[in-house]
């Protein structure tokens, strides 16, 4: 026990949230035929994993069904499951593809449909496209902030050119291990602190 907890005792919901495990979702950005982030996704799980400190798992919007924002009454049962999945999750890892220099529209209307859910939440974010995905990773971070998510700068991008065979099959380079594991080592440490504001 340190000196300043025995001069000043410990705080037991400080306690909790330094043992238990937190929970990042890595959250599929694409819901069209034939996408291929659920392969990039399981690579990022599969790298997360292996560290064995954090809950991971995937989170695919496709699974929930969302309507496009303001068309319905807002009572589908996948709106209300959007949230309360989101409200689970201490963190996020994007799996962003960029289509006309920018996100999905699938991904753009997941993130319309919360709000409190993704504040004091940190994210990184792994993006493919021809440019690696950049231009949309960087139209995403102007979301984050307007959503109050802490975006970390480690930033894997992953060419259509040299990570896929074909446009369809990821065989990522070895040299993307080192900035995926940067990612993630910056996305734990953000959202063990930013736990502490929620």
């Amino acid at each position: 026990m340190s000196f300043l907890r025995k001069l000043f005792g410990s705080n037991k919901k400080e306690e909790t949230m330094m043992t238990e495990k937190m929970n990042i979702g890595i959250i599929l950005g694409s819901t069209r035929q034939g996408r291929v982030s659920p392969q990039v996704g399981e690579w990022v799980k599969g790298i997360a994993d292996e560290r064995g400190n954090v809950n991971y798992e995937i989170v695919d919007i496709a699974d929930f069904e969302l309507p496009f924002l303001g068309t319905t009454d807002g009572s589908e049962p996948g709106i209300a499951a959007w949230n309360e999945k989101l409200a689970s999750l201490d963190g996020f890892v994007f799996i962003v593809q960029e289509y006309n220099h920018s996100i999905t529209g699938a991904l753009k209307n997941a993130l319309d449909f919360a709000r409190e859910a993704w504040n004091n939440k940190a994210a990184g974010i792994v993006s493919y496209g021809s440019t690696g995905g950049a231009r949309a990773a960087e139209h995403l971070r102007g979301i984050c902030g307007e959503l109050k998510i802490a975006d970390v700068r480690t930033h894997p991008t992953l060419s259509l050119f040299t990570d896929f065979e074909n446009g369809t099959e990821f065989k990522p380079q070895a040299l993307h291990l080192d900035n995926v594991n940067a990612m993630l080592d910056e996305v734990e440490a953000w959202s063990g602190a930013l736990k502490t504001l929620r």
